[in-house]
C-alpha cells in the first residue's frame, strides 16, 4: 500500500520537509501532497521589503516542485482529525476531507493581536504577504509628513521601521518599544541600531505599551495618544488556531509538543515543524518562532520521518542558534552573535558588511526551499515497514 503523507503549509518548514521527503522515499512507496493556501513560496523574512514597495521575485511552487512527486493542494485548512486521521480541506473545489497516514504539521503562524482594542480595525500586519499588500497599498496613498508608528520593538518591529524610514524618509516614522530599544542585544548591538534609528530619523518610543488603536493615533498605559495614520503591529506571532482544537498534545498558546524528532508526543503518526511546535533547544529552552529555528525543525522531522519509514537509523539535527540577522534598511545591518541558547554576547557584526551578510542569509534561506537537500544527491530508500509504535523497542534506540 502506499503510504499517504500530507504536509499542511507550504512556508520555509513546510516546504522544506514535503522536497526532503520526496528526495528520501521511493515516488512508488509513497504519495506526498502539500496543502496551501497560495500558489508560490513567500519570503516572509522580506514581508517588510514588499511592504515598503519592493518586488519580489516570485517563486511558483509548480517550478520548484516539478519532477519530484509533490502534489500541491491549494486550499486552506480548515481542521485536522488526529484520531481519524484526516484533513479537512476547503478550496476550489469546495470542502472535502484527505486521509493520511503520516502528518506533518507546519502551519505556521500570524500576527498577534493580544487582544488590544482597535487593532484588528484599524492596525496592520507584516506577518504574511496580504498583510504586507495592504500595508504597500495603504502606505502608497500617504501623502509627506503623515506620521506612522511601529509596535513592537523586536527583530520584525526594527525591520519593518527602518525599511520603512529608508524607503519614505517624506514620512514621520516612529517605534514604540515595551523596553529598551534592542535590549536584548550586546552594547555594541544596541549602539549600533540606535544610531541607525537616529540616522534615519526614526522616533522612538521606549517603555511604551500600546493599549489601543484607533484610525489616527495609538493610546498607551499612561494614558498618552501618540500620532498616527498608520499603525503597523508587530509584537510577536500567535500560532495557527487549528491545532489547538484537536486533540493533539499543545500548550496554552496552541504549539504542538513534541520530542527530540519533532513528533507529537500524543500521535505518533503527526510531526510538527516551525512555529507551530514547542520544540526545546539547548538548555531546554524553547525554539523561538524564526526561520532559524523553523529550518533544521524541518530537517529533522523529514529524515525521521523517513528513517522510520524505511528501518534506517533516525538522525539527529542539532537545533541550536548562531547568531540574529537584522537588516536595518537596504545599507545597514546587524549581525549579532548568539550563544547556542540564542543569548547575545559581545560580537556583533554591522553597518555595510552585516547588509550584505544578511541579505545572504535571506537568498540562502530561499535557495534552501529549493534545494531541501542542500545539493546532496537524493537518496530514493523503499518503504519497508510501518512507523513503529510510540514505545517501542526500535524507538527506544532511535
Amino acid at each position: 500500500m502506499t503510504h499517504r503523507i500530507i504536509v499542511l503549509g507550504a512556508g520555509y518548514t513546510g516546504a522544506i520537509a514535503a522536497g526532503r521527503l520526496a528526495r528520501r522515499l521511493h515516488r512508488d512507496d509513497v504519495s506526498i501532497t502539500l496543502v496551501n493556501a497560495e500558489p508560490d513560496f513567500v519570503e516572509r523574512v522580506r514581508m517588510h521589503q514588499l511592504a515598503v514597495g519592493q518586488d519580489l521575485r516570485p517563486r511558483p511552487f509548480i517550478e520548484m516542485f516539478a519532477g519530484t512527486g509533490v502534489e500541491l493542494r491549494l486550499a486552506e485548512v480548515t481542521g485536522v482529525d488526529a484520531d481519524r486521521r484526516t484533513v479537512a480541506v476547503s478550496g476550489t473545489e469546495g470542502t472535502e476531507e484527505l486521509a493520511y497516514d503520516s502528518l506533518v504539521y507546519a502551519l505556521g503562524s500570524g500576527w498577534n493581536t493580544q487582544d488590544v482594542p482597535g487593532i484588528t480595525e484599524h492596525a496592520h500586519d507584516v506577518s504574511g504577504r496580504p498583510g504586507a499588500l495592504r500595508l504597500r497599498e495603504r502606505l502608497a496613498a500617504l501623502d509627506a509628513g503623515q506620521p506612522v508608528l511601529v509596535v513592537g520593538g523586536g527583530l520584525t518591529g526594527l525591520e519593518t521601521a527602518t525599511e520603512l524610514a529608508e524607503a519614505r524618509p517624506d514620512l514621520d516614522v516612529a517605534l514604540a518599544a515595551r523596553g529598551e530599544l534592542g535590549d536584548w542585544l550586546s552594547p555594541k548591538g544596541r549602539a549600533h541600531v540606535r544610531k541607525v534609528c537616529d540616522k534615519l530619523g526614526i522616533t522612538v518610543h521606549e517603555h511604551t505599551a500600546v493599549t489601543g488603536v484607533e484610525a489616527d493615533r495609538v493610546t498607551t498605559a499612561d494614558g498618552t495618544a501618540v500620532p498616527s495614520a498608520v499603525t503597523v503591529w508587530t509584537t510577536g506571532f500567535a500560532v495557527h488556531p487549528v491545532a489547538k482544537a484537536t486533540t493533539l498534545e499543545s500548550t496554552a498558546t496552541g504549539r504542538i509538543v513534541v520530542d527530540r524528532t519533532m513528533r507529537s508526543v500524543s500521535h505518533p503518526d503527526v510531526y510538527a515543524i516551525g512555529d507551530a511546535a514547542m520544540a526545546m533547544g539547548p538548555a531546554d529552552k524553547p525554539l523561538r518562532m524564526s526561520c532559524a529555528s523553523g529550518t533544521p525543525t524541518a530537517w529533522q522531522a523529514a529524515d525521521a520521518l523517513a528513517a522510520r519509514l524505511t528501518g534506517g537509523k533516525i538522525p539527529t539535527t542539532p537545533l541550536r542558534y548562531f547568531n540574529q540577522c537584522i537588516s536595518l534598511g537596504r545599507k545597514e545591518g546587524l549581525i549579532q552573535y548568539v550563544t547556542a541558547d540564542d543569548r547575545a554576547v559581545r560580537a556583533a557584526l554591522t553597518g555595510r558588511m552585516a547588509a550584505v551578510y544578511k541579505e545572504l542569509v535571506c537568498k540562502g534561506a530561499a535557495w534552501a526551499v529549493a534545494n531541501p537537500t542542500l545539493g546532496t544527491p537524493a537518496r530514493h530508500r523503499r518503504v519497508v515497514q510501518e512507523p513503529a509504535p510510540e514505545g517501542s523497542a526500535a524507538e527506544a534506540t532511535a
